[in-house]
Parts: structure tokens; sequence; C-alpha cells
């Protein structure tokens, strides 16, 4: 046979190149949802890190039921990154929320809780943190005293991601008995408790007094995003004289958004702050000097 007459129609090929075009024009893929939703799912075997990851997005926005399970199947998948594995265990916390019946996934992801693999635990203990899957709370409580720390970390994210204010009180618990990583951890999910706003902005308030730096500073992140910084003026104004550079930093940052008003009566504690031993610090005192 004439190789010249074959013609090779890389298949492969065309069905990725399908694929993006339903990636560029959600239009396009909304007017084609039938043919789309399966051609995509065919995709994603052969698609690349970064197509695959918008692939998923895409489905996950509007095609959850379908694609439920190809999330978990990508999600246990040993060959796939880590990275990959992870952003399907996102998608599946997501989505699990309006599935039609999600039990028989739930079932499946509270048995890989229990397996000797952490990263396996870690992304079936995310994909478990939806609004309202309370059959999760006790098995995901218990990872809170794993013996792997991501996995502790891991948990906490995925109780908070429960909505469930029952759950503050174990929380701060943990937050006072846990290993250091794990408070670290509970500090930065906290916020998630919003009908329990006011107690929560107060333990970020007392743990800006707390002995570890690292949880003082970012008691501090986490508290500059729940309030206003004119609520606590005299707060920042403390931690100007915090030990640690990045505090004393941050309170600046935060004071600089402050009207000028507010903080004429500080500018002699801000000029004291230019003969500070760190170069950030002393950045960012002469932005709020110049701005007064």
């Amino acid at each position: 046979m004439n190789k010249g007459n074959v013609i090779d129609f890389k298949p492969t090929e065309r069905l990725l190149e399908k694929a993006g075009s339903y990636i560029k024009s959600t239009e396009l893929f909304l007017e084609e949802r039938d043919e789309a939703v399966p051609l995509l799912l065919k995709a994603l075997k052969h698609a690349d890190h970064k197509l695959k990851h918008k692939i998923m997005f895409l489905l996950g926005s509007f095609a959850k039921q379908e694609m439920a399970w190809p999330l978990y199947r990508i999600m246990t998948d040993p060959d796939e990154s880590e990275e990959i594995r992870h952003f399907a265990s996102i998608q599946l916390s997501v989505i699990s929320t309006f599935l039609k019946e999600p039990q028989p996934l739930t079932d499946q992801l509270l048995e890989d809780i229990k397996s000797p693999d952490p990263e396996l635990r870690i992304n079936a203990a995310f994909a478990l943190g939806w609004e309202g899957n309370a059959e999760a709370a006790i098995p995901l409580i218990e990872l809170l005293y794993d013996s792997d720390i991501d996995v502790q970390a891991t948990a906490v994210n995925a109780l908070s991601n429960l909505r469930d204010d029952r759950i503050l009180s174990l929380m701060l618990e943990r937050l006072e008995h846990g290993p250091l990583e794990q408070k670290r951890s509970i500090l930065f999910n906290l916020w998630r408790f919003y009908s329990r706003r006011e107690e929560v902005v107060s333990v970020y308030l007392r743990y800006l007094d707390h002995e570890n730096a690292d949880l003082r500073f970012d008691a501090l992140i986490v508290l500059a995003t729940m309030t206003e910084t004119i609520e606590h003026i005299a707060t920042y104004r403390k931690c100007l004289k915090d030990k640690d550079a990045r505090i004393r930093a941050l309170a600046l940052k935060e004071l600089n958004e402050v009207n000028t008003k507010d903080l004429l009566e500080l500018r002699d504690e801000f000029r004291d702050m230019l003969s500070d031993p760190d170069m950030e610090v002393k950045k960012a005192a002469m932005k709020i000097l110049k701005k007064l």
C-alpha cells in the first residue's frame, strides 16, 4: 500500500483539540453539553497537567453528577501527580453537597481515611469536608489525633468546612493542647465559624499575647482579615513593640489603612520605628509617616 494514501486521523490530538474548545467557551460547552461531558471525561485520560486541571474545574462546575466518581478515581490514582490528586479532592468537597445520592461516595471516603497511606487519608479527609456532612464529623475528629501532622491539619480544615458550630469547642480544646502545627492550622480556620464571630475574635486577640511568635503572627494575620483595623487600634499599637519583626511590620501595614486623623497621636511611635533593626519594619514606618 502506498503510505502516501494513508490518512492519520490522530484521534487523541483531535480529542484534546475539541476539549480545548469547550474549555475556551463555556457557551459552547453548555450548548453541546450532552456531547461535551463524555468527551471531556475521555479527554481526562490524555490531557496534560494544565488541561486536566481546567477540565476538572469545568465539569465540577456544570456536570457535578457525572464528575463525582471520575474525580474520586483521579484522587486515588497513584499514577497522578500529588497536586492533581489533591485538586480532585478539593473539587469533591465542593460538589458533594450538590449530589443527589452522596452516600456511596461518602461511604468510600470514610473507608479511605483509614488507609495506611497518609496521602490518601489527607485527600479523603479533605473530600469529606462539605457543609452538612454530619456523618463525617466523628471520623474526622479522630483524625485530629492521627500520627501524621499533615493529616491532622487537613482534618481541621475539613471539620471547619462542615459549618457545624458545635465543633468549635473541640477546636478550642485542641488549640490549647494540640501540637504546634495543629494549633496553627486551627487558628487559620476558626474564622469559618461565622455565627460565633465575637468568640473567635476574642481568641485571636488572646493569642496575640502567646509566647510562641508563630502563633502570635498567625493570629494577627487572621484578625486583620476578620475585623476593621480601626476597631483594634490599641491592639495594633501594642503589636508595634512585639519582639517578632514580622508582627511589627504587619501591624504597621494594617495601621497604614486607617484614616490619617486616627493615626496622628501615634506619629512619635512611628518615628521611633525608623531605627528598628528590621528593614521591612523601617520601610513600613516610613510609608505611614509619608502619609501623615
